[in-house]
């Protein structure tokens, strides 16, 4: 046992042994339900938008970034292991087991990405696929507005979405309709169109017939 513990804390093994020590761990929180599988939300989304581009560049895209890098890590760990244990049976000098150290350290991350590919290919089958929820998608649904006016240049607005939670959004009426009532606080509206430059949705007085969730007569 303690040769095993000197070899996984030793070079070139240990590299990879304080990462995979973390993946254990993080593995552990999601088992305890400590941690959320997804990962990374607020500031650590630009982090994880990243490393999952950096993941996608080496083939393991397509699955949660945890999942990848944990695959990656654990058997680049493990070949990593092995070859610690062929150079331990030889004799080499110094600058020579630094040497092979670093190739068989080399051959281990290859090793791992070609096993990681192989697994994580069924697993894109296996995953359900989630399309991001994107600002457009609230374009045809009815939203209550919650300013005094709606101009061209001012206005917010109250949105529910289907899962039953709330938004408050920037929109615009660039062209009001003389003929109809003005938008005004809790003045239902219909969204009819996103501004990707401004980021802002333009809207118009809601009619009940154009609501995409009113019931059925």
């Amino acid at each position: 046992m303690g040769e095993f513990v000197g070899t996984v804390f030793a070079f070139p093994t240990v590299l990879f042994t304080f990462s995979l020590l973390v993946v254990v761990g993080y593995w552990a929180f999601v088992v305890l339900g400590a941690a959320d599988l997804d990962l990374l939300d607020g500031d650590a989304e630009a982090g994880a938008a990243g490393l999952g581009g950096f993941l996608g560049a080496l083939r393991l895209g397509e699955v949660p970034v945890t999942v990848a890098l944990s695959l990656l890590i654990a058997f680049s760990w493990f070949f990593s292991l092995v070859g610690a244990v062929v150079l331990d049976r030889f004799d080499l000098s110094s600058p020579l087991t630094l040497a092979l150290g670093l190739l068989a350290l080399t051959l281990a991350v290859v090793a791992g990405w070609l096993v990681t590919c192989l697994v994580v290919m069924p697993l894109r089958k296996a995953l359900p696929q989630v399309r991001e929820s994107s600002r457009h998608d609230f374009v045809g649904r009815m939203c209550v507005i919650r300013t005094s006016t709606v101009g061209p240049d001012f206005g917010q607005a109250e949105i529910t979405s289907p899962d039953g939670s709330s938004a408050i959004i920037q929109v615009r009426q660039e062209t009001p309709d003389p003929l109809a009532e003005p938008l005004t606080v809790g003045s239902s509206a219909l969204i009819f169109d996103y501004d990707t430059a401004g980021e802002f949705f333009r809207v118009m007085p809601y009619d009940a017939a154009l609501d995409p969730d009113r019931p059925l007569p």
